[in-house]
């Protein structure tokens, strides 16, 4: 069962429709109780709990007095992500990121650049739900995922539906704006502290760096794939400005 907690993350979840079943505690204030409202509008099944028994459903974290249970996300294919993209795909591909903060606030700037999915691994994946879904601040319902077996064979797929995969590594020559980002486009990143792993590196069309002027060496994983998807964005942005 997939739960999420917290204000915002339950309000994005009862927006997108995905919650089956929202549990409050008493008294937990005006916010909390709009939402037990618009639950009810929607005819979902509403329990009062004690605070207690809302720590459980969290797991200890931080509730602010309101959990809901949700449905299953849907689930797409790589080539749904690619053919569903209203203009030339714009994807991101999480090579080991398991971390769930870092994993939802990937999903958080996916949806934030207007980007059209992610792809994930099966295996050693972060929940979706949870700590996940409050980092994403409720992106985690809106934008498409795709859940795969073998990143690398991946990579493969999306070379044969046209779309350029480009890693994000921080040894790489090239630096990352100054790529052409205006056509079908698929960011490939890897997990902090080991990168992307080496046969992922290897299915990569082209590898590029974000420069680092300071004394540290790299940005944290979800930083870095946000600088990458707001340069596609501007240059998406700056070409159609120049088509009209």
């Amino acid at each position: 069962m997939a739960v999420v907690y917290g204000i915002n993350p339950v309000s994005e979840a009862l927006k997108a429709r995905r919650v089956s079943k929202l549990v409050h505690e008493r008294g937990a204030g005006p916010r909390v109780d709009a939402l037990v409202a618009r639950a009810y509008e929607l005819r979902l099944v509403v329990e009062t709990v004690d605070r207690r028994a809302l720590d459980r459903l969290a797991r200890g974290g931080v509730h602010q007095g309101v959990a809901a249970e949700l449905s299953p996300l849907p689930a797409y294919t790589v080539e749904e992500l690619v053919s569903g993209a209203t203009g030339a795909p714009l994807l991101v591909v999480l090579d080991g990121v398991e971390d769930p903060q870092n994993v939802g606030a990937i999903l958080r700037s996916v949806d934030a650049a207007g980007a059209d999915g992610v792809v994930r691994q099966a295996r050693h994946a972060a929940p979706l739900a949870g700590a996940t879904a409050r980092a994403s601040a409720g992106a985690v319902h809106h934008v498409k995922i795709a859940t795969v077996v073998n990143i690398a064979r991946t990579l493969e797929e999306l070379e044969q539906l046209g779309v350029w995969t480009v890693g994000l590594a921080g040894d790489a020559d090239e630096d990352y704006d100054a790529v052409d980002y205006t056509a079908p486009t698929a960011f490939v990143v890897g997990a902090e502290g080991t990168g992307l792993r080496r046969l992922v590196r290897e299915r990569c069309d082209r590898l590029v760096r974000i420069p680092m002027a300071g004394m540290v060496s790299s940005l944290n994983v979800s930083v870095a794939a946000a600088v990458a998807l707001f340069e596609a964005a501007r240059q998406r942005r700056a070409a159609r400005a120049a088509d009209r």
